[in-house]
């Protein structure tokens, strides 16, 4: 078989594949690279190149790539079999296994995704309360399902005023219909929110927010905003539910368990599926009753042609096993010191950058003081050009990959000798880059 170069085979790509991917997350000017191997928390191209990879899939990865014994587990289930018509074992142990993780977690059902898993969960919300609208934060991410992505890209030319932020589509076309049913709040602003939720208090079925929501700027929410988003929803009969799609990394428990309420549904994903395709819902046992066959009223019936496969799940099953909660606080210390190293490296630099973040996973804004609100945020283009600057510097010259937000997803397989990488090849971008910064704080 000839070799290829990344070249070579985007140029074929673009023959069989629109845009030449099935994902526009790895597309990059003027051709997306390929991946060769990965092991651990480094990744090759076709070329040879190996980085340190600090994307980790999307935040999917946290004992980043082909752990050893994720490997064994699932090769000695592959020769059992990949998927059937018939329920397996696994599935249930990895769900007595999830469920100890939080106390909001009474029953859990698995799906293939975290999109569907907030689909699962908002439809969940509409069957166990009668109501058909939601209320979202504005910017943020949850997924491609139609609600779940208003006003995901919200920005200056038609987000409309902060008191009643618009609607507005991601995919040109979404029914209007999508738009009325979706009510958009600023993130952790609650004389606002509520002001806005109050609108409309008996038509809502579900508020729904991520705790430390990553298009808005991984701003952790305030104990106060979701205390009082809770309250709202008992007062009028909305169920509260959590995106920790992402999130689940922050705390053992998942970043809900720093708040002193609980989701009524949480949906999960990413690293619950050891490296393969995972979403799950879960919550409350009176309301996750709207799945159950068993009932004679079955308000949502659902299923999945892959939904908890054994491989999933047996991959699922040892990555959550191996984060356990030493693990959690052994990799959230490391990502503290990390942190600390580049605001080191910043005021070496003397360049206006802030960091946001929680637990294992951190974000670079262009900016002296860390933004606040997702309009505070919200990147003009010329700001997204120096960050893509940036990003290249690094992965071209520096030998790392890290999120296309500017934004990094620790695996528990890094040490601090990657962290010590990434602090230098930080020191270095920022130095090469800093005329840059600085005169785009003085537009």
């Amino acid at each position: 078989m000839v070799e290829k170069n990344s070249e070579e085979i985007y140029r074929q790509a673009c023959e069989v594949l629109t845009g030449g991917v099935s994902r526009n997350t790895v597309y990059r000017k003027p051709f997306p690279h390929y991946a060769a191997k990965a092991s651990g928390c480094y990744i090759s191209d076709v070329e040879g190149t190996e980085r340190i990879d600090f994307a980790n899939n999307m935040a999917a990865l946290i004992h980043g790539h082909a752990h050893p014994a994720i490997i064994e587990a699932v090769s000695r289930q592959l020769q059992r079999g990949t998927a059937y018509t018939l329920a397996s074992e696994i599935e249930v142990a990895f769900a007595q296994l999830l469920n100890k993780r939080a106390k909001s977690f009474e029953r859990i059902r698995f799906v293939n995704s975290g999109t569907e898993a907030v689909m699962a969960m908002i439809k969940a919300s509409r069957a166990f309360t009668g109501r058909a609208k939601i209320a979202k934060a504005e910017g943020a991410y949850h997924g491609t399902y139609d609600y779940a992505e208003v006003s995901q890209t919200a920005n200056p030319t038609n987000w409309g005023d902060i008191n009643k932020p618009n609607s507005v589509p991601l995919v040109y076309a979404t029914p209007k219909g999508v738009l009325d049913d979706v009510l958009i709040f600023p993130y952790n602003d609650i004389e606002r929110t509520i002001a806005i939720l109050d609108t409309q208090a008996d038509q809502i079925a579900c508020v729904l927010i991520d705790p430390v929501p990553h298009r808005v700027g991984l701003l952790q929410g305030t104990c106060e905003f979701i205390e009082a988003i809770y309250n709202w929803t008992r007062k009028n009969g909305a169920l509260l539910v959590f995106d920790e799609v992402v999130t689940l990394r922050v705390k053992y428990g998942g970043a809900q368990e720093k708040y002193s309420v609980s989701p009524d549904i949480t949906a999960l994903g990413k690293i619950i599926g050891g490296g393969f395709p995972v979403g799950a819902i879960a919550g409350r046992a009176d309301i996750m009753k709207v799945l159950d066959p068993r009932e004679s009223n079955l308000r949502f019936p659902h299923s999945g042609t892959f939904s908890a496969n054994p491989i999933t799940m047996t991959a699922g099953y040892v990555a959550m096993e191996l984060f356990d909660k030493d693990a959690v606080l052994r990799l959230n210390a490391l990502t503290d010191k990390a942190i600390r190293q580049i605001e080191e490296v910043i005021r070496l630099v003397d360049v206006p950058v802030s960091l946001t973040g929680a637990g294992s996973m951190f974000r670079f804004h262009l900016t002296p003081t860390p933004p606040s609100t997702y309009r505070e945020a919200y990147q003009t283009k010329e700001a997204n050009a120096i960050i893509n600057e940036l990003l290249d510097f690094l992965y071209f010259n520096e030998k790392m990959l890290m999120i296309n937000t500017f934004a990094c997803m620790f695996s528990t397989v890094m040490t601090q000798k990657e962290i010590d990488k990434l602090s230098d090849g930080l020191l270095r971008a920022f130095r090469a880059l800093k005329p840059k910064i600085e005169k785009l704080q003085n537009t």
